[in-house]
């Protein structure tokens, strides 16, 4: 197991050996408010888009339920005629940057998540580590009206007028540390000053979502015919993402109950090797995971096991879209 997997391990636990690693947490807070200082005394750099720019991401380290959001919202500004872009920074792509994303754009090329989102939205999406030039990449080959932001909350040297934060009651703040000693990336107090957004089932406030599971199907199906789910087998959980423990009851929900767990890293490249097995049980794993997966199976045709991918949806209370609108409106971008 790897440092990155232990101290996830232990955040999900909130261990308290974590305690030893305070240190090193004062020390992420010092250069982290030095760096934000920075760009609000105007001694580093800031970029304004030409358009109004939406950021969606956390405060915390590890799946929210950003991605799913982002997708919803996304098909929500295309039936109200919005022309909305989307840039990421392209974890786990290796560019070069800044890059279009296509329906043909593979994982290890511009990242895991920004292929889904493409794939299930087809918006126009460029990512690279630098947000201003995905922005004037984006804007010279399309009209748009808004750009989203996949993530980039504490990416100080984009300016934005709308902030969504997603917030994972599920999982909740740990201990509510700053890296490394908790998963913070960032203090609670920053929850005061954007959008909430409160991912959980048995929410508290009027802003809210839930992800709501969808019929799992086959990555590979070797038939034409329809293939059957049948959720008695035994299945290998293979999962790359940050917070496996959701999938896990997502899996339950579906009345799964006989998986071994094999967890990676998030954004992790895997290898055909990663899911060989010395049985013919099946694979289940997300549509993350899936992008990833697929590339891999169409260099080994001769791998011949079942994988089955489960499918999730953002479901958004009423509030959020009533909030989204009038957002919309202030930005001169709501169309009646």
């Amino acid at each position: 197991m790897s440092v990155a997997q232990i101290i996830q391990d232990a955040w999900n636990k909130q261990a308290k050996w974590l305690v030893l690693l305070r240190p090193l947490s004062w020390l992420y807070k010092t250069g982290f408010v030095l760096n934000k200082s920075l760009f609000k005394s105007g001694l580093k750099h800031t970029y304004t888009a030409p358009v109004p720019v939406m950021v969606i991401g956390n405060i915390t380290v590890g799946g929210s339920g950003k991605t799913p959001l982002l997708i919803q919202l996304v098909k929500y500004l295309q039936l109200q005629n919005i022309r909305a872009g989307v840039i990421s920074r392209g974890y786990g792509g290796k560019g070069p940057f800044p890059a279009m994303v296509t329906l043909d754009s593979v994982p290890n090329t511009v990242g895991d998540e920004p292929c889904l989102i493409v794939q299930s939205t087809g918006v126009p999406m460029a990512v690279g580590p630098s947000r201003q030039a995905s922005i004037e990449l984006l804007l010279s080959q399309y009209e748009l009206d808004l750009i989203i932001s996949d993530d980039g909350l504490q990416h100080w040297a984009l300016n934005r007028q709308l902030e969504w934060i997603v917030l994972d009651k599920n999982r909740g703040l740990g201990n509510q540390r700053l890296l490394p000693e908790g998963y913070l990336r960032e203090p609670v107090q920053r929850l005061e000053r954007s959008t909430v957004i409160e991912h959980a089932q048995n929410p508290q406030t009027n802003l809210h979502m839930h992800l709501q599971v969808g019929k799992p199907y086959l990555l590979n199906p070797a038939f034409d015919a329809e293939e059957i789910f049948d959720a008695k087998q035994d299945f290998y959980a293979v999962v790359g993402i940050g917070f496996p423990q959701r999938f896990y009851e997502t899996l339950k929900s579906l009345s799964v109950q006989r998986f071994q767990c094999h967890e990676f890293p998030d954004h992790y490249d895997y290898e055909i090797d990663d899911i060989q097995f010395e049985d013919a049980n099946p694979i289940i794993t997300t549509e993350k995971d899936a992008v990833k997966l697929l590339p891999l199976l169409k260099q080994h045709p001769e791998f011949n096991r079942d994988i089955w991918v489960v499918p999730v949806e953002a479901i958004l209370s009423d509030e959020c879209y009533t909030l989204l609108n009038q957002q919309l409106k202030q930005l001169g971008l709501h169309k009646d």
